[in-house]
């Protein structure tokens, strides 16, 4: 039955744009009102009329009494031509489109004021009758004809009716009926709802399109058919664009560690690396402050017996003159820093004149920039003792690039 209530709109949508072609095909409330208003005189002998009882504007439990409410001096027609008698002062009250339809003159005085609605199952027309009247909505109503009062609400410009439909339908999306309850949404302005739609069919893509709501849809909306598809293609593009950036932090921040690693190994000394004027540590097993402590270390011992790097054949020497170029180029205090070729580094530019490349000097400020958000990362006592060492020891050191 939903999908009968988005045919109907694709067709009023379709019926009024050829008679009216300043009207957006999006504004399904005007057309609404429009569509309505041709049949407020129309002739009821066909109809079955519905006795007024207390149930039936959802007024019990309520301080209003339905039998202090005046005569009935409107009807409402469903599409199986059900009346529904109702009160015309409430209905204007409550939907603006309803009071537009209310106040056009009629031809004959003495007819019959009726307002049909159809289009959606007769109970989903009492649902929303009962809503006008008492701003209620039971949880059994939601999940039946949670997307017809959703139409319903949009068409007669009903917002209470509306949010509480676009909450309750976001609460209960599933893999069968996200497509049907995307196409309403998307008629009925409800962005929220659609974009969360979106991401449902996005993430189960391949069980939305064994649906019947999909074959629906390519057969009714090829245009929002191709939007899906966008938003898909567009979805996968933003994930693997998220995951490259991710790598590319990772990898920066493993150069950062080096980096303390490096100052660490060449002014502390560790397991069996360190300066030339420190004795080795009597503590042999493996490093607990740096993970790339071991590695690092296994490094600097091959690239100073390693034969080869003089004629720069190893490619592990290479990296280990990369990382203490990348050291230099971060380092602002050469003179007193103990990481060899340090001050090299900086002299050799300083004579050829020679400044860093672009993307030198951007890889500087990458590895600089995640040092920096892995220092706000840590917890805050862990970054007071790191920062009361530092003052301690070597000062407060600032990073230029």
């Amino acid at each position: 039955m939903a999908r009968e209530t988005i045919k109907h709109f694709h067709r009023l949508r379709n019926t009024n744009s050829q008679k009216d072609s300043f009207l957006s095909t999006h504004n399904i409330s005007v057309f609404a009102s429009l569509t309505l208003s041709l049949s407020l005189e129309m002739e009821t002998n066909a109809t079955v009329a519905i006795n007024i009882s207390d149930d039936l504007y959802g007024l019990s439990g309520t301080k209003s009494d339905p039998r202090d409410l005046p005569e009935p001096d409107v009807h409402i027609v469903t599409c199986d031509a059900l009346r529904i008698p109702a009160h015309s002062s409430i209905l204007a009250s409550v939907s603006p489109v309803l009071e537009n339809i209310i106040d056009r003159p009629r031809k004959h005085r003495s007819s019959e004021r009726v307002i049909p609605i159809t289009g959606v199952p007769n109970d989903a027309v009492l649902a929303f009758l009962r809503f006008l009247y008492s701003s209620r909505c039971t949880e059994e109503h939601m999940e039946k004809y949670g997307i017809h009062l959703l139409a319903l609400s949009h068409v007669y410009l009903v917002p209470q009716l509306k949010h509480r439909c676009i909450k309750e339908l976001g609460q209960r999306l599933t893999i069968e009926n996200v497509v049907d309850v995307l196409q309403l949404a998307k008629m009925c302005d409800a962005a929220d709802l659609y974009l969360k739609c979106l991401k449902l069919v996005a993430n189960h893509f391949k069980a939305v399109e064994n649906t019947e709501g999909w074959k629906f849809l390519q057969d009714h909306d090829p245009w929002l058919e191709l939007d899906i598809l966008q938003f898909i293609d567009e979805t996968a593009s933003r994930k693997k664009k998220t995951r490259k950036l991710r790598e590319e932090q990772r990898l920066y921040l493993q150069l950062s560690e080096a980096m303390e690693c490096l100052e660490h190994i060449c002014k502390e000394g560790c397991t069996s690396v360190g300066p030339y004027d420190m004795e080795p540590g009597h503590n042999r097993g493996p490093c607990s402050k740096f993970s790339t402590c071991q590695g690092l270390q296994l490094l600097i011992q091959h690239f100073a017996t390693c034969k080869r790097r003089v004629n720069g054949g190893c490619l592990r020497c290479k990296r280990m003159w990369q990382l203490l170029r990348l050291h230099s180029s971060m380092c602002d205090q050469p003179d007193s820093c103990r990481v060899p070729l340090c001050r090299q580094f900086k002299l050799k530019m300083q004579q050829e004149k020679k400044k860093d490349d672009a993307r030198w000097k951007l890889l500087v400020r990458k590895v600089v920039s995640a040092k920096t958000i892995s220092s706000l990362s840590l917890p805050k006592r862990k970054r007071e003792e790191e920062l009361g060492e530092t003052r301690s020891s070597h000062g407060i050191r600032t990073f230029r690039l």
